[in-house]
Formats: C-alpha cells, structure tokens, sequence
C-alpha cells in the first residue's frame, strides 16, 4: 500500500460535513467533550505534557490540542479534513491558544518531521484508515528516543458492537449512523503486535468507559469497548 494514501476519503467527508459542529457539546461529538477530560488527564499523568514538544494525528476540530496546550505543551495538529483544520484553526484563535494547525497527514508528516516529537497522541483515529499498522510505524519514526504515544480505539467483541454501535448509533443516537465500521475495531493483542513490531515498548492499557446513560467516562480495568494505549520509544 502506498502510505501516502494510507485514509478513506469518504471518512474524511463524512467528519468534515459535521465540521462547524466540532465544537457544540450537546451535537454529534457530545461523546468526544465528555471524553476528553478523562482522555487529557490520562495522557497528562503518563507523559507529563508541561514543556514538551506534541504531535496530535487524526486531530479533528482540536478538542485534544486545545486541552494538552493548556497543560502547557507546544502542539501541533494534523488532520486531512480541510474543514476540519479551518474550524480548529479559527477556535484556537477564538481560544488566545498558539496550535500549528497542518492539512496533511501522519505519513506527508514524517518526511520532514523524523525523530521530532516528545509526545505523539492518536485518538479515536486508527479504526478510521484502512492500514492501522501503517500508521503506528510512521508514528514511532516521528517519536525522539524516549519519546512517548498514545492511541485509543474500539476493542473488535459482540459488546463493542451492541454499545459503541446499535447502542450508541441506533439506539441512543448519540453518534451519526455510520461512523464507526464494525470489522475495523481493533483487539488489544492486535493494537500490542503492531506496537511491538514499530519498535515501541508497551507500557500500559487502560480502558475508557463511556456510560451513555449517566453521559459520564471513567478510566478502570475493562477494556471491552473503548481503551487507551500507552507506548514509549527505546532511548537507544
């Protein structure tokens, strides 16, 4: 597969067409705003963010850059959505917050960013492409030594699928029908294999509970449906 055109282009279209909603919290991403705090801490508390140099993949309308830049790192933002990076770029203005906003991908990204980043972070992205993998090992290139990631995904069981898409898509209506593609969750020894095989050390796995109907999140130990990964590049 050719890296550069490692995305799904009815993908892109189908977030950039809810772009302006990016950043209503009662919208389409509701889920996303309750997330992110527990998502930031969670980064925040494994990676230290203060100081450090920040690259968020797959970023969206900026949710997690603008909270990561509060804690203080330097961050940059990519994402392929044109209208996408426009709403992001505009409410980090809005917001008085200095986010690099890029229209490119991870793997455009890398050509000119190798051994660059303290931090890496992609959330809520890797079920989204069609070569997951791919994308981790351009993501490890980009990492100093001694740098860290972290990617959050859906886990591929029954109970993934009766929550996170006839629960949350059909049944509760908290997601657009659609966004998610059953056959394109990721297992956790899935997420563990192509980790290793970048060269990346696994350092932790935590799941992320979603409570759709309390619309409350939480960290714990099962990592049935959503759950986040912690890696870190060897210094040698």
């Amino acid at each position: 597969m050719n890296s550069t055109a490692n995305h799904d282009p009815a993908e892109i279209a189908r977030f950039d067409s809810l772009a302006q909603r990016w950043w209503d919290d009662q919208g389409e991403f509701r889920p996303l705003h309750i997330m992110n705090p527990v998502r930031v801490d969670y980064i925040d508390q494994r990676t230290r963010l203060n100081g450090k140099l920040v690259l968020d993949v797959g970023c969206g309308g900026g949710l997690l850059c603008e909270a990561m830049t509060r804690r203080g790192a330097q961050v940059t933002g990519i994402d392929l959505g044109e209208a996408t990076i426009e709403v992001a770029t505009l409410h980090a203005l809005d917001s008085g917050l200095k986010i690099r906003y890029l229209r490119e991908s991870a793997e455009q990204h890398a050509l000119h960013h190798a051994g660059c980043y303290d931090i890496i972070t992609c959330l809520e992205m890797l079920e989204h492409v069609p070569d997951p993998a791919a994308v981790i090992h351009t993501i490890a290139s980009m990492l100093k030594p001694g740098g860290q990631a972290v990617f959050s995904t859906l886990n591929r069981n029954p109970k993934s699928y009766a929550m996170a898409i006839f629960g949350a898509e059909y049944l509760l209506k908290l997601l657009p029908r659609g966004t998610h593609t059953y056959a394109q969750f990721i297992r956790p020894s899935e997420l563990s294999a192509w980790v290793r095989a970048a060269g990346l050390e696994l350092q932790d796995i935590t799941g992320l509970e979603f409570h759709p109907l309390t619309h409350r999140c939480s960290l714990g130990r099962n990592v049935d449906v959503n759950y986040l990964m912690h890696v870190s590049k060897p210094t040698a």
